[in-house]
């Protein structure tokens, strides 16, 4: 990427090639030269901190020669994003937010934001993604319009699929006058969010400083408010680079927004719903937004007295709690006649299920249980990605933010049960309380199935890490990987399993859960993650991020030697073709040469360890892992594990 700040368009160099110079000539014009630069960086800091100020006539003079641009339009950029307390931009450098880049970390002083250097723009956003769930607030990234959009788009999409929000600043040159020839005309677009979309809340390409200032506090508006999601602002080449003349433009105040509550009228309904219901049950994906989301559903649950299957999106709902019965969701929903879904992801495949290969629909509810819907699927639907899931039919859909209508909901039911309805739910919290001791006896007995195998169960191996972090304010910070955690750790606040990258998008793990230990790192919380194997050879790179920028996370690799859900998918496949299954492993290895992941890390900077085979060597090696997080560095621990 070549320096552009003193290059002129090819139509406008018209002088003549210099003669070639003697070596005393070229010394002498290398020290000229190297003395006027320092003047121009001297009169530039000069000039900074009284950007709005009226331009001296020396400082007019030096911009209408294009060498001094006292007060670029990336200024006023920077102080809009700083009106928004966006406490970091992650990017990888890109010419064509250079300007902005620069404003960044000079005019702002690399403070709200500090700049996050990345090494793809994947990693990017999906450290935007984790930072934004462990954080409850947004961060900004900056990219290439062009190139930078299309390494970023499988992370945009895994954050619309999770409703995260993710603010991007997109670089562009619009104006094909002003575009230097070669990598700047390849790297431009007539309409650079057209690559995404399909799958942001809202776009826009701002044509002035001031419309620039209207969208990007209009855009956090957006992302921040019901369904959550990213959005995406362009930032115009010249608009950056362009000095502000007359008058600054002005910053409107973002003001916070209310949730979007669901319909009190269809709640009441709703409500009297569950009040008479036999068997109600609950299912909860995104419904918590925070701890008061949690503590809303507790009550909600308990009002009822009704079993709560938490889907893991989210954290929603205490494992601890005796109504917390998500592994026994089957028979729950067999035997349901009301069942309540709060913001779930797949309504249709929660109540339906595939029973083989052929796809034939195997109902697991009865064919008149009343379904009740709270949520924000159907606001914000697309017609070209198909993550709306399959529809379902249902009793009520009331659209609303399911964390904000809880609370009408529990205080209905709790001011019309009646004096035989209380006594009903006081005999099922007695059933419920026996299920859930029957669930955690169970999962305690299959998890010390295989428990001293080598390569290490995924049992084990979540078991052992938890006994070492237990004491420490821990935050899972990818939380569907190995389903141990979510059934034996015990999980009672909302930032401790922060759920799964949304959109399936292999690559998410490791630049989230740097995302997300770099929210936890002001909070004071502990960050651990399971890092699968083929996930982190999709960004390795976020490697090198933690370890720059010193933030302290606890790697544990689920290092299984393949991709090994693909090799079931060709075993069931080869097995219903008649045909060998010991082939699958082809095309889905990580084996031979198998990778030493502890050099990977090392290589970035990272303190690792491994492979490790032996479980009894597992306890000490994490304790020293541990050791070097505590020290506010991130750590890695390379274990072989069952393939699983």
């Amino acid at each position: 990427m070549s320096d552009s700040k003193n290059q002129t368009s090819a139509h406008e160099n018209t002088e003549k090639p210099a003669a070639p110079a003697g070596r005393r000539d070229f010394l002498k014009g290398v020290a000229t030269a190297s003395a006027a630069g320092v003047a121009m960086v001297q009169q530039a800091q000069a000039a900074a901190p009284a950007a709005a100020a009226v331009l001296s006539p020396a400082d007019a003079k030096a911009e209408a020669s294009g060498r001094l641009i006292p007060r670029p339009g990336s200024d006023f950029m920077v102080d809009v994003i700083k009106s928004l307390n966006v406490e970091y931009v992650a990017a990888n450098p890109g010419s064509s937010f250079r300007s902005l880049h620069e404003s960044v970390v000079n005019y702002g002083g690399n403070k709200s934001p500090e700049f996050i250097t990345c090494l793809h723009e994947e990693s990017s956003v999906a450290i935007a993604h984790g930072y934004a769930k462990a954080a409850g607030k947004p961060m900004a990234v900056m990219a290439h319009g062009s190139v930078g959009f299309q390494h970023a788009a499988m992370a945009v999409y895994n954050a619309w699929c999770d409703r995260v929000p993710v603010i991007m600043f997109g670089g562009n040159g619009i104006d094909a006058d002003k575009r230097r020839p070669g990598t700047e005309w390849s790297h431009s677009v007539q309409d650079p969010a057209l690559l995404l979309r399909d799958y942001v809340k809202w776009d826009d390409a701002p044509g002035s400083l001031q419309h620039f200032a209207e969208s990007t506090v209009r855009a956090y508006r957006v992302a921040t408010t019901g369904q959550m999601g990213p959005v995406v602002i362009m930032a115009d080449i010249d608009l950056q680079e362009d000095a502000i003349h007359g008058k600054t433009p002005t910053i409107p105040k973002l003001r916070p927004t209310l949730p979007l509550q669901g319909d009190t009228g269809s709640l009441q309904e709703a409500a009297k719903l569950l009040l008479n219901a036999k068997n109600p049950v609950i299912m909860a994906d995104r419904a918590a937004r925070n701890q008061d989301g949690v503590k809303a559903l507790i009550k909600l649950a308990e009002s009822l007295q009704a079993p709560v299957i938490d889907l893991g999106g989210r954290m929603n709902f205490p494992n601890t709690h005796h109504l917390c019965l998500s592994d026994m969701k089957r028979a729950l929903v067999r035997d349901a006649d009301v069942i309540l879904m709060l913001e779930v992801y797949d309504p249709w495949g929660q109540v339906n299920g595939l029973s083989d290969p052929f796809k034939t629909v195997r109902p697991e509810a009865k064919p008149d249980v009343k379904i009740i819907t709270i949520g924000m699927n159907d606001v914000s639907i697309r017609s070209n990605y198909q993550d709306f899931q399959r529809f379902l039919s249902v009793e009520m859909a009331i659209p609303g933010e399911a964390q904000a209508s809880m609370p009408v909901l529990t205080d209905y039911i709790l001011k019309n049960a009646t004096a035989a309805q209380k006594t009903s739910f006081e005999a099922r919290r007695e059933v419920m309380k026996k299920r859930w001791d029957k669930q955690l006896q169970d999962a305690k007995e299959g998890a010390a199935l295989g428990w001293d195998a080598s390569p290490i169960s995924t049992a084990r191996l979540a078991m052992e890490t938890f006994e070492v972090i237990k004491n420490e304010p821990w935050c899972l910070a990818v939380s569907d990987r190995i389903a141990w955690a979510r059934k034996l750790w015990p999980t009672t606040q909302y930032h401790q399993m922060l759920g799964g990258s949304g959109g399936q998008g292999v690559g998410y793990g490791l630049p989230a859960s740097v995302g997300a230990a770099l929210a936890n790192k002001s909070l004071g919380r502990m960050t651990v993650t399971f890092q699968p194997d083929g996930d982190l050879l999709y960004a390795p790179g976020a490697l090198w991020t933690a370890a720059h920028h010193k933030i302290p996370l606890l790697m544990v690799m689920h290092n299984n030697g393949g991709y090994y859900q693909e090799v079931m998918h060709l075993q069931r496949m080869a097995s219903m073709h008649n045909r060998r299954t010991d082939q699958a492993w082809i095309g889905n290895s990580l084996r031979n040469p198998d990778i030493d992941f502890a050099k990977i890390a090392q290589g970035m900077g990272v303190w690792a360890e491994g492979p490790i085979k032996d479980p009894s060597q597992l306890k000490g090696a994490l304790q020293r892992a541990l050791a070097e997080v505590k020290q506010g560095r991130p750590a890695l621990l390379d274990v072989v594990c069952q393939a699983r």
